[in-house]
């Protein structure tokens, strides 16, 4: 059985480099300020987390499944959509129609 490092009330910082953490248990832990990169976390679950004010770029999340979440002042831009839905609704069929009534819109009546 492999050695669990365990960390139970402490402040200290952990800088992994080419480690394998896979099946690691975070609980109650503050990650605030922590940066992921070229890291694998297909799988992972996050519960009760805060991502407030953070950033995801250049990242895998197809099949990323997000339910009951505060997404106010969320963005998307720049990023693949195919087959992403908002409560069941196509997010491509969503702005095709937004982009629909821009253009039926003349620019007075929208201000």
């Amino acid at each position: 059985m492999d050695d669990v490092l365990k960390i139970d009330q402490r402040k200290q910082q952990i800088a992994a480099k080419q480690a394998n953490l896979s099946g690691s248990t975070f609980d109650d832990v503050n990650l605030s300020g922590a940066v992921f990169s070229d890291s694998n976390l297909a799988g992972a679950t996050f519960d009760d987390a805060s991502f407030s004010a953070g950033r995801i770029a250049n990242c895998d999340l197809s099949g990323l499944q997000i339910r009951n979440a505060n997404l106010t002042g969320a963005a998307i831009s720049e990023s693949m959509i195919d087959g992403m839905t908002i409560d069941g609704i196509a997010v491509s069929e969503l702005l095709a129609a937004w982009r629909d009534a821009q253009v039926e819109t003349p620019d007075e009546e929208r201000n």
